[in-house]
């Protein structure tokens, strides 16, 4: 669903991010792990269509990001860690702004709407200007705005920020949905507890350099992720 190979971003001299490979099949949750500063964002927005880069290819579905961003963009949703939103609109306007990006049919996005501001609990918000929503209720409507067109494969960076528990909770299970699905997650998270507990696979990246990667058990052995976290880091 994901294919990231060779991958390496230039900031001046300063290797962002080191030949880096990594491949998210259909199914997987896959989660990124790294230190602020090690090249998981680059790399996400990279994926995303958002950061040229200046070796290697990345393929989302089998499409060329660089050959073939809109096609890419298609199947895929990105969620940032600090979303921007058109607070000028109301929740509801910028969800069908969404949906009309994406051609969603009324009655289908009318139903998604419904459902997804019921399970997060912001549907008697949705009439409301974004600009009166807590940092918390606008995390809430970005996810639903990723969730609109229901991508194939879903990119996030720290999702789980701003949400309270009810939320994150929610956002788990449509992440095993998706995946359930034949879809793909790949997200970046310093939540260590909940990528050991949510994720089939893990990758740790170092200054640029992707440090180890493969799934759980794998990585972790007989410790927990957060110990092999620390120990690589050092």
């Amino acid at each position: 669903m994901l294919k990231i190979c060779n991958l390496t971003k230039l900031y001046g001299d300063i290797k962002a991010v080191d030949n880096l490979s990594l491949e998210i099949a259909p199914g997987e949750i896959y989660g990124f792990i790294g230190h602020n500063g090690a090249g998981k964002t680059t790399t996400i927005k990279a994926c995303c269509g958002i950061h040229q880069f200046d070796e290697g290819e990345i393929f989302v579905n089998g499409k060329s990001i660089k050959d073939d961003p809109i096609g890419c963009k298609r199947d895929m949703a990105y969620l940032p860690d600090n979303p921007d939103l058109y607070e000028f609109l109301s929740g509801v306007k910028y969800l069908n702004f969404i949906s009309d990006m994406y051609g969603i049919p009324k009655k289908e996005r009318e139903e998604r709407i419904n459902r997804y501001a019921k399970e997060f609990e912001i549907y008697e918000d949705l009439a409301q200007p974004i600009s009166s929503y807590s940092h918390g209720m606008k995390q809430k409507l970005a996810i639903i705005s990723a969730l609109i067109h229901k991508p194939k494969l879903l990119i996030m960076d720290e999702p789980f920020v701003g949400l309270d528990p009810i939320a994150s909770h929610k956002i788990k299970t449509i992440m095993r949905d998706i995946c359930n699905e034949g879809g793909a997650i790949f997200f970046s998270t310093h939540v260590l507890e909940v990528a050991e507990k949510l994720c089939d696979k893990v990758a740790i990246i170092k200054k640029g350099k992707l440090v180890t990667m493969g799934t759980m058990d794998e990585v972790k052995g007989d410790t927990s992720l957060e110990s092999v976290f620390l120990e690589l880091g050092e």
